[in-house]
């Protein structure tokens, strides 16, 4: 049943890492010079930041020259869902102790392409929304 006072609850920051934790997918915003493109990629939580890999292309371009980026992870049931939402700066992996820690994290291709880049964005925001489904009330004016 749901709570008609409050069909939204906000999550605590754990909660949210947690959330990030317990998912594989995201998306992720790029800024370029054309706006604002959204990626699906793969991820691995890695302490309090995200890590990915990618190719060459519009993700990659985009990274370099505006590294702030918005990541988005959310999932739903019959009765409730979650949104969680993390900020930060995004940089390619180039130092070899870090891509080790990187490939550590046993990241892998979902489609057959080669991504050699590892990338990191380092969350400097993170915010998580609960939610209780339900009918909407009716609007008694």
């Amino acid at each position: 049943m749901t709570d008609i006072e409050s069909p939204i609850t906000q999550l605590d920051m754990d909660k949210a890492w947690d959330l990030l934790a317990s998912q594989r997918l995201g998306r992720v915003a790029v800024q370029s010079d054309l706006g604002v493109d959204v990626f699906p990629v793969n991820y691995a939580v890695d302490g309090e930041s995200l890590v990915f890999r990618t190719a060459q292309g519009t993700k990659l371009s985009g990274l370099k020259s505006y590294s702030q980026v918005t990541f988005e992870i959310d999932s739903w049931d019959e009765q409730t869902g979650y949104s969680v939402v993390a900020k930060g700066h995004a940089s390619t992996l180039s130092d070899p102790d870090e891509i080790a820690q990187a490939q550590a994290l046993n990241l892998r291709p979902w489609v057959p392409t080669v991504k050699t880049f590892f990338v990191r964005i380092q969350v400097t925001s993170i915010s998580a929304r609960k939610f209780a489904f339900g009918l909407e009330p009716v609007d008694v004016k």
